[in-house]
């Protein structure tokens, strides 16, 4: 129900909070760590981590305006892959930022980078845990992903992307690879 709730309050909030440009901001949500979020170790369960993310690449699509193009036109978000990297455990009751952005895209993928960033003592950023997705939005009318052009157009957007950073492309290749394993 949690989970419900978080993304109900995320819509809800998304009509008074300012306009996200897809390209260029980043998406930042103020999370609670609640006692159903914690596995057996009492901390952020690592699945809880994935989940959250679905909220801060959501918070994108609706602040950008994208949620209409998807909703007319009966897209769906898929995530292809994911690598997450922990530093540091989130505790009961902490509280922490998910922060969201755009690092690059392809034909008809974004690679986005997603940040769970908590407080130490003395107010300080600490980086709890840093993930890469690769998703795209896919049409099941035309069994075919929409093209980032077509996404970025009906937005009213026209950009190129970023170059690949080099953690980027050591992501891409290890999805490649693992694609071809299987």
């Amino acid at each position: 129900m949690n989970l419900w709730l978080r993304l109900i309050s995320l819509i809800v909030s998304a009509f008074v909070r300012p306009r996200l440009d897809p390209v260029r901001d980043v998406s930042r949500l103020s999370f609670r760590v609640w006692p159903h979020d914690l596995d057996t170790s009492l901390h952020l369960n690592n699945g809880r981590y994935w989940t959250l993310m679905d909220l801060g690449r959501t918070d994108i699509m609706v602040r950008s305006g994208l949620w209409r193009v998807i909703l007319k036109n009966g897209w769906v978000p898929i995530v292809g892959a994911g690598q997450i990297r922990f530093r540091r455990e989130l505790r009961p009751f902490q509280p922490f930022t998910l922060e969201t952005r755009i690092l690059t895209w392809s034909e008809s993928h974004v690679v986005m980078e997603h940040r769970l960033v908590s407080k130490a003592r003395d107010g300080s950023p600490v980086l709890n845990a840093i993930a890469l997705v690769r998703a795209g939005l896919y049409d099941r009318k035309k069994k075919s992903f929409v093209s980032m052009e077509r996404l970025l157009g009906e937005i009213g957007l026209k950009a190129e992307p970023p170059a690949a950073s080099p953690e980027v492309l050591a992501f891409l290749s290890s999805e490649e690879t693992l694609k071809q394993a299987a």
